[in-house]
C-alpha cells in the first residue's frame, strides 16, 4: 500500500473504506436525512457546540468550496472584510473576495511570515466589520495565532470567518473565546474522510443576517441551512462521501476526538521532524510555530524535489510539493490518515537510501 504522506486525500482506515459499501441511497429518501442528521450533530459535537446557536452544513464539494460557501453566505451587503495573507490559501480567500466583488482589504505578508500584530490593528481602523483568516497555513505548515488575532478584534467587536479545513478536528478551535462566526472545513484531511464532502460551521443567527444577500445559487448557506433542518437538501449530495464521514466522525469520537487526534499527530510530527534532522534536513519553522497536521521542510542539498519524490514513490510513500516560489526550495510532509509510526519510521529509512545514493555517485 502507498502511504499518502500529502495533504489530503489520507490514507482511509479500513472501517471507513468499508462505509463507502453500504446500499446505494437516494438523497431524498428518510434514511439520508438520518444520516445527514446524524452527521451534522457529530461534527458539532466535536467542539461541544450547542445547535440551538450553531450549524453545520454540509456541502458536495472540496474545502475550496466551503471557503467559497462562508464568504459569499455571511457577508451582508454593507460589510466590510478584512482578509489576512500569509500563503496561499489566505490569498485565495482574496481570490474570492475579488471574484464576487465583495469589499474587502488583504494584510499581506510573505509566505510563511508570522503575523504582523500591529499592522492588523492598524488596518482594523478602516471601517472593517469583519476579519477572515486561515488557522493552518499549509503552504508553510505555520498555525497562525488565532487567539492572538481573536483578541484584538474582540477589542472592537469585529467577528472571525476561519479557514479551518487543515485544522478541524485536530486543532485547537474556541469558537466562543475567539468570537468566531463560522469556520470552513473539509472531510479528507483531519477528519479522515474521503474527498466530495465540505461543510461549514456557523452560527445561525450570522447565516440569518446575511440571508437576503444571495450571490451563488449552489453555495448560499442560507438555502442549504432551512433545507437540511427540515430534513432535505437543495441538491444532490454524495451519498457514498457522506457514508464515509459518517464512520470517520465516529472513529474520531472512538479514538478521543480532537485533543487525541491532536496528540497523535504531535508525536508522528516529531518523528519525522527528528529523523529528517539527523539526516541533516531542516524544517522550515519552528515546532512551536508549526501546526500538528503538516510541516514544511528544505529540500536536501543537491536533490531535487522530483528526484526525492520519485525515489520515495519507488519505495511507497507520497510527498508533496511546495508551492509557487517554494517549489524548488521545500518539500511538505502531512501526518494524517490512518499512518501508522512504523509507517514513519520505513519513511526516514527510505529517505536515508535516497541520499545515500545520491551521495554515492
Amino acid at each position: 500500500m502507498t502511504i499518502l504522506l500529502s495533504p489530503g486525500p489520507v490514507n482511509l482506515s479500513e472501517r471507513v473504506r468499508n462505509a463507502m459499501l453500504k446500499p446505494d441511497l437516494c438523497h431524498r429518501e428518510v434514511e439520508f436525512s438520518m444520516l445527514q442528521n446524524g452527521i451534522r450533530k457529530k461534527l458539532l459535537d466535536i467542539y461541544a457546540l450547542n445547535p440551538d446557536d450553531w450549524a453545520a452544513v454540509l456541502l458536495t464539494g472540496s474545502g475550496t468550496s466551503a471557503m467559497e460557501a462562508m464568504l459569499t453566505s455571511l457577508m451582508p451587503a454593507q460589510a466590510k472584510l478584512l482578509i489576512i495573507e500569509n500563503g496561499v490559501y489566505g490569498e485565495r480567500l482574496s481570490r474570492i473576495a475579488d471574484i464576487y466583488n465583495i469589499d474587502h482589504l488583504s494584510l499581506h505578508h510573505a509566505w510563511g511570515e508570522l503575523i504582523n500584530v500591529a499592522e492588523l490593528e492598524q488596518s482594523l481602523s478602516d471601517g472593517v466589520t469583519h476579519v477572515a483568516v486561515v488557522q493552518h497555513e499549509t503552504t508553510s505548515g505555520r498555525l497562525n495565532d488565532i487567539a492572538q488575532i481573536a483578541g484584538i478584534c474582540t477589542q472592537k467587536n469585529i467577528p472571525l470567518l476561519v479557514d479551518a479545513v487543515s485544522s478541524f478536528a485536530a486543532e485547537q478551535i474556541n469558537f466562543h473565546d475567539w468570537n468566531i462566526i463560522a469556520c470552513a472545513a473539509t472531510a479528507n484531511k483531519c477528519l479522515h474522510g474521503v474527498p466530495g464532502t465540505s461543510f461549514v460551521i456557523s452560527r445561525r443567527d450570522a447565516i440569518k443576517q446575511a440571508a437576503h444577500v444571495q450571490r451563488s445559487l449552489y453555495l448560499h448557506l442560507a438555502t442549504y441551512l432551512k433545507q437540511q433542518d427540515a430534513g432535505s437538501t437543495p441538491f444532490t449530495q454524495s451519498v457514498q462521501a457522506f457514508y464515509a464521514l459518517d464512520e470517520a466522525l465516529n472513529e474520531h469520537s472512538n479514538d478521543g476526538g480532537w485533543q487525541a487526534r491532536h496528540k497523535q499527530y504531535r508525536q508522528k510530527m516529531t518523528i519525522v521532524r527528528n529523523g529528517l534532522q539527523a539526516l541533516g534536513i531542516r524544517a522550515l519553522l519552528a515546532e512551536a510555530d508549526s501546526s500538528c497536521v503538516l510541516n514544511a521542510f528544505h529540500l536536501p542539498e543537491g536533490i531535487s524535489y522530483q528526484t526525492l519524490h520519485d525515489g520515495l514513490k519507488e519505495r511507497g510513500f507520497v510527498i508533496y510539493a511546495g508551492q509557487g516560489g517554494f517549489a524548488r526550495t521545500l518539500f511538505r510532509i502531512s501526518v494524517m490518515g490512518a499512518v501508522t509510526e512504523q509507517d514513519l519510521q520505513r519513511f526516514l529509512v527510505a529517505v536515508e537510501q535516497i541520499l545515500s545514493v545520491k551521495r554515492g555517485a
